[in-house]
Order: C-alpha cells, then structure tokens, then sequence
C-alpha cells in the first residue's frame, strides 16, 4: 500500500505537466514588439478571459547581446504595447519555459 501513494502522486504530476505544456490554439496573429532592445512575440491565448502570452525572443543565445534587464518588466510593456490595453498584474504568471502570461483589462 506504501508503493501506491507515491506512483499516484507520480501519474497526478506527469497529468498536470501533460496538461500544462500542451500546445494552445492562437485565437489571432502573433505581434512582434520590440522592448528595451529585445523581441518579444505576443499572442492571444483565451477569449474569456483575455489572456495573453508574451515570449523574449532569446537572440539565439547570444552573449554579447544588450545588458540583462528583468523581464517581467519587459512582459508587462510588450504586452501592452502589442494590446493597446492595460495589463491585469495579479494576474500575471511565468511557466518554466519563461514565457508570460497575464489578463488584460480594455477600458
């Protein structure tokens, strides 16, 4: 019964990173923004809500690119600049691949 639990919380994990990497569905076109000397790629993901991912384009892992600035700082101006609209911070979340996602509000 020991074996169970552990092999249990396994398959709930695998599910979940199963579930979160799975590839979504653009609703519209990517824009491309540029924001303190990087790229950025945004894209909206969700109708209801209006959610936006916004991907640092990693200049083929340059080294002798700009100087580092923090980039959920970055996220935040992309994806307004690509909306038009005001981004919801408390809504904003990073996965593990560095991409950023956040609501927006419109109004």
């Amino acid at each position: 019964m020991k074996l169970r639990a552990p092999l249990t919380a396994l398959a709930m994990i695998g599910l979940m990173v199963a579930v979160d990497t799975a590839p979504v569905e653009a609703k519209e076109a990517t824009k491309t923004v540029s924001v303190m000397s990087r790229t950025w790629a945004v894209t909206q993901v969700a109708d209801a809500p209006v959610v936006y991912r916004a991907t640092r384009d990693n200049n083929n892992l340059n080294p002798f690119g700009p100087p580092p600035r923090l980039r959920t700082v970055q996220a935040i101006a992309a994806i307004q600049q690509a909306t038009g609209c005001k981004v919801i911070r408390s809504s904003m979340y990073q996965n593990i691949s560095g991409q950023f996602f956040s609501q927006v509000s419109c109004g």
